[in-house]
């Protein structure tokens, strides 16, 4: 049992980088799906790069054939924006993209975190569809 037990560990302390991409930029504004996939890289990559020096980035960079994002989908900016406000307050670092020069906010990005500490300030987003 020992072994198995190894063998799961690693899970339980998974690092994941979640992505939080609006929804309606695709199915209400009809933005191409490339440019709105381009934000979610954009905000993802910054994410890396703001918090590179952190202990789980550099983890999560380490194991590079093993990384684990999720996208998620927020209805529109204002649900963004308040999930932006909520992770900031909890002290989730994260990157809130603004496309300019538009001016847009248009996706988020966590730095990576161990699935059990975030998922439940995102819970009530689904995978982006």
């Amino acid at each position: 049992m020992a072994v198995s037990g190894a063998a799961e560990s690693p899970r339980l302390n998974r690092l994941v980088q979640y992505v939080v991409v609006r929804s309606d930029l695709v199915h209400k504004l009809s933005w191409p799906l490339g440019a709105v996939v381009a934000q979610g890289c954009h905000a993802a990559m910054a994410a890396i790069h703001l918090h590179y020096t952190d202990g789980d980035t550099q983890r999560y960079l380490a194991e590079l054939d093993d990384m684990h994002k999720v996208v998620l989908g927020a209805p529109d900016e204002a649900a963004l924006s308040a999930l932006s406000e909520t992770l900031t307050q909890a002290g989730v670092a994260h990157k809130l993209w603004i496309e300019q020069p538009e001016n847009t906010p248009t996706c988020l990005a966590l730095k990576p975190y161990p699935k059990e500490r975030v998922q439940p300030l995102l819970c009530k987003f689904k995978l982006l569809k």
